[in-house]
């Protein structure tokens, strides 16, 4: 197994085992979401809380659209541009789960702290400007 996908693995598992630590053990009644939660573990190691929030309709879509583009190494970006991309979005929601989860998996994947900084600030330039010109009502 590659080195980052391992540390990407622990970090799962890590974050999972901090947040939302009071839901119950992944149990599924759907075919679909049984058959995801056993993905997720083979995957994973584990299955973090997050997927357990959702009702089981959710849960095989929801593995397959992580597993699809952001587990994915096969797609047009790279892990790190995809974290750092997360990044940006979790610090403007903001989610401290996702903004903790996103620094680390990039840090794994080979970001720099001079990359996640200039990262978070994009997002507040970005943020700044789109108030601006939102606030301003300035047409395209």
């Amino acid at each position: 197994m590659p080195k980052s996908k391992l540390n990407l693995r622990l970090l799962v598992i890590a974050a999972g085992i901090g947040a939302l630590s009071t839901l119950s053990p992944a149990k599924a009644e759907d075919a679909s979401a049984t058959a995801a939660y056993k993905d997720i573990q083979a995957t994973l190691g584990s299955v973090p809380d997050m997927f357990k929030t959702l009702p089981d309709v959710a849960i095989a879509g929801a593995w397959a659209e992580i597993k699809g583009v952001q587990l994915n190494p096969k797609t047009a970006l790279d892990g790190k541009t995809k974290e750092l991309m997360g990044l940006a979005v979790a610090s403007q929601i903001p989610c401290q789960y996702c903004i903790y989860f996103h620094t680390e998996a990039a840090k794994l994947n080979g970001a720099s702290d001079e990359e996640i900084k200039e990262t978070i600030a994009m997002a507040a330039i970005v943020r700044h400007w789109s108030t601006i010109l939102n606030g301003s009502q300035v047409d395209l």
